[in-house]
């Protein structure tokens, strides 16, 4: 793969209005502890905009989801089921704002400036310094893998394994089977150029409208998948089992005390804590228990 003379790397959330507060404290964490990036793109749908406006500037650029959607694809105004938005077209089955969410993420990595994307969920909080240059060009492209993780206990997973390896052309899966499902991704940007062509080349449509046909499909099964499945990018991809965020699953409220203990068994590696967003955890008690904790770590150092 030719580079070029600098390789950059930029960040990129896709976000919405139900996500603005952990958003903040996101960018928050991002301003003060990310470095060596190039722009954090923040994408979010149109009527979401001007919620998000007042964080554009600097390094950090707010988009329209309209803007790499593709133009087949319609909102259906009003229409919310479950709190999610829909979209329609004539080439596929209607698709909600989760399965947009991922669309952009790979139009994105495809065709914005940068060499490398770092994709970053928006409940994500970053407690500890992550230079991005460790994962720029010319390291190589980074894969997380949970081996064996697509079990019959994540028959959703399973799925999306399937719909991966249909796509791609690939052999059918046998179970359990791997699983590149995480809070914070690494994609490099030919790669994803890569398996856009794989996509279209395979189902003889374009990668969107074959996605959207399948409808069940995840965006990080389809990159793993692809890149196991090309010898040459196996080869040269640097293979993590260690996430690069400390993750709570769960619904269960946690306290200040166990923020703490999560901050307190992160790995070196781990630069975050990603509490989910279903979670019902209070935003201000995360952000809280962080500074709680950074002051605690200042104090300690001084």
């Amino acid at each position: 793969m030719t580079r070029r003379e600098h390789d950059t790397v930029s960040l990129i959330t896709p976000s919405y209005r139900g996500d603005l507060e952990r958003s903040a404290l996101l960018f928050e964490s991002v301003d003060r502890f990310v470095s060596s990036f190039e722009r954090h793109y923040v994408i979010v749908h149109d009527e979401d905009l001007a919620l998000f406006k007042p964080f554009h500037g600097g390094r950090r650029v707010v988009m329209r989801a309209s803007e790499l959607l593709p133009t087949w694809l319609h909102e259906i105004p009003l229409l919310r089921w479950r709190r999610r938005r829909y979209w329609w077209s004539l080439r596929a089955k209607p698709v909600s704002g989760w399965h947009t969410q991922q669309l952009v993420k790979i139009k994105a990595a495809a065709v914005l400036p940068e060499d490398r994307y770092c994709l970053i969920d928006s409940d994500n909080v970053f407690f500890r310094p992550f230079d991005v240059a460790t994962i720029a060009p010319p390291h190589p492209p980074t894969l997380r893998i949970n081996y064996g993780h697509a079990d019959d206990s994540l028959p959703g997973h399973q799925t999306w394994v399937r719909t991966a390896r249909d796509i791609l052309g690939m052999p059918a899966p046998t179970f359990p089977a791997d699983d590149f499902i995480d809070q914070i991704i690494i994609w490099d940007k030919q790669i994803v150029q890569a398996m856009i062509a794989r996509i279209e080349t395979v189902t003889g449509r374009e990668w969107s409208e074959a996605l959207c046909r399948a409808r069940d499909f995840s965006e990080y099964m389809t990159y793993g998948n692809f890149v196991m499945g090309t010898d040459a990018l196996r080869d040269a991809a640097e293979i993590t089992t260690e996430s690069l965020s400390n993750t709570h699953w769960t619904e269960d409220v946690l306290s200040p005390e166990q923020i703490m203990a999560m901050i307190a068994s992160a790995s070196p590696r781990q630069v975050s804590l990603c509490i989910q967003s279903f979670n019902k955890t209070p935003v201000s008690q995360i952000r809280d228990t962080l500074h709680a904790y950074l002051a605690s770590q200042s104090n300690a150092a001084a």
